[in-house]
């Protein structure tokens, strides 16, 4: 399995970039052609350089959003590429559950995204008094703590998690 990020070749599609997986399928966004959902092993598909230039909207785009803290290339730890969790249950009869690492910080910094909107919202809600807009961000910043248990995931201690200090 490739990693989130990487760029592929399919011979339908054309180029596009790894955005998810599921199970042995990526799920790729190719350009001009939107989401689509192949099998990690069809006939056909290979790497493929990543393009020289992307589209400029959105790199100006994902910058703002960086340079406001909402969004951004988190990047995975390199000792962690192309790992490969595994959960397996103290009983023997039940089958054990892999998920490849990458996915699962995939999945770690949408969540981190999402509750940096979040805290955006609380912070410019027009009808919310000071007292509750405090209240809220106590909750958040305690989701902040309680995810700092997936920091070793990340390559830059900048995008870590950080809760109460």
């Amino acid at each position: 399995m490739l990693r989130i990020g990487v760029w592929i070749e399919h011979p339908q599609y054309g180029k596009g970039r790894i955005a998810n997986h599921n199970g042995t399928r990526y799920i790729v966004d190719f350009p001009g052609v939107g989401l689509r959902e192949i099998d990690s092993h069809e006939t056909g598909i290979r790497e493929a350089q990543t393009p020289a230039q992307e589209d400029p909207i959105k790199t100006a785009l994902r910058e703002v959003l960086e340079e406001y803290g909402i969004g951004g290339l988190a990047e995975l730890a390199g000792r962690w590429e192309d790992g490969e969790i595994v959960v397996r249950s103290a009983m023997g009869e039940v089958k054990e559950h892999r998920l490849p690492v990458d996915a699962l910080f995939h999945k770690v910094v949408m969540i981190r995204d999402r509750l940096r909107v979040l805290e955006q919202k609380i912070n410019t809600h027009a009808s919310l008094s000071e007292l509750e807009k405090v209240d809220l961000q106590q909750y958040v910043t305690r989701c902040y703590g309680s995810l700092t248990s997936f920091n070793f995931l990340f390559r830059n201690p900048a995008d870590k998690f950080r809760g109460q200090k």
